[in-house]
């Protein structure tokens, strides 16, 4: 049986992998500055991480959701108090892409609408609704289209307002800083007016956190730096260092009941004890300070290179900017100098989404590697 053919992929066939580093299978070692799309929160094999996954894998790793699993409400304990966002409830998945379609979902029958408002360059996944709010016409089919969604441009506040007074809308779905659509951010007067106006209008507010959330841009969700407060954060990503595990955190003011939503693999044993892992590492090893130092660091070093037009995003959700395609410089990268890089819908921008625990050395051997290419 052959595979289907939908990834374009680069000839290169990690083993292993450890820290800051993978491995192929000629024992080539590769500095990783992409994490997987930005997965791989806590670096790779990660000693707690490791113990945590095998140690609950030695005594239950799965079971449904119609028993009791007290590493749940341990997970939604301690997600509260990493991340200050107290009162909220925790429903947990399985990606990125489900948390947005059951955070689209839980807004549709809390406001009995179904317009949804996205924005221009947004991506939320590939499932039903999440796709149909992705702005991205190539990977919408016409079973998704069908979806009431209308796109407007990043940072008109008055085009929302005109929509919202138009009616029937259910939700807002926003990255406050895009992730394939190329690192664009609004400003704070923005995303307060976002959040003006859909309690105004009894309209659920997302804040789409999958790649932007536990701590890759510095602050625990990327939200938190514009002071505002979402009705659901949806989460993924980081959120599992490479465990496949989602969630949303959903506000009081929407109320639960029986049935309302459901998953079979969400919130499983493995899954929790994997993300536990993860927030436990964030804490103890200081890791959204870390991203904000790398950060401040990286800026400095890539000043020098005349090349680089813009730099965009925030903490260890980066993105350099060229006056030309970055396909062959990502290709110098991965196979001359052994670095992983990430594209995005841009396709003049590099994307950077290292682990957090990358330090100065690494971006050091990364901006020396991007001098020696530019050179060319």
């Amino acid at each position: 049986m052959s595979l289907f053919d939908v990834y374009p992929l680069f000839d290169i066939t990690p083993v292993r992998a450890i820290g800051m580093h993978v491995y192929d299978e000629n024992d080539v070692q590769y500095l990783d500055l992409y994490g997987g799309h930005a997965v791989i929160s806590i670096g790779h094999s990660h000693p707690t991480y490791v113990k945590n996954v095998g140690s609950q894998l030695e005594q239950i790793g799965f079971y449904s959701n119609s028993i009791q699993n007290p590493l749940q409400q341990q997970l939604a304990d301690e997600l509260e108090e990493a991340s200050g966002c107290s009162f909220y409830q925790l429903f947990l998945c399985n990606s990125g892409a489900e948390a947005n379609e059951n955070a689209l979902k839980l807004a549709s029958f809390h406001t009995e609408k179904k317009k949804v408002i996205a924005f221009t360059n947004g991506f939320h996944g590939r499932t039903s609704a999440a796709v149909a709010a992705t702005d991205n016409a190539k990977i919408i089919a016409p079973i998704n289209a069908q979806q009431s969604v209308e796109f407007i441009d990043l940072g008109d506040l008055d085009a929302v307002e005109e929509s919202l007074k138009r009616g029937g809308v259910c939700a807002i779905i926003i990255e406050c800083i895009q992730g394939v659509g190329g690192l664009d951010e609004s400003t704070t007067k923005f995303y307060k007016g976002l959040d003006r106006l859909s309690k105004k209008h009894g309209v659920i507010l997302i804040a789409d956190e999958v790649q932007s959330g536990f701590g890759r841009t510095g602050d625990f969700f990327a939200f938190q730096k514009h002071e505002i407060e979402p009705d659901i954060i949806s989460i993924a990503k980081g959120m599992g260092n490479g465990f496949p595990i989602g969630g949303i955190l959903i506000h009081p003011k929407i109320k639960a009941s029986y049935g309302l939503l459901g998953t079979t693999f969400g919130g499983n044993h493995l899954a929790c004890a994997a993300s536990l892992a993860v927030l436990n590492v964030l804490k103890e090893e200081k890791l959204l300070k870390n991203a904000k130092e790398i950060s401040d660091y990286f800026l400095s070093q890539v000043q020098s290179i005349s090349q680089v037009k813009q730099v965009k995003g925030r903490g260890l959700m980066l993105g350099l900017e060229f006056d030309f395609p970055v396909a062959n410089l990502r290709k110098e990268l991965i196979f001359t100098h052994h670095i992983f890089t990430g594209s995005a819908k841009n396709p003049n921008l590099l994307r950077i989404l290292p682990p957090l625990t990358i330090q100065k050395k690494h971006i050091d051997q990364f901006v020396e590697a991007l001098k020696e290419v530019l050179k060319q």
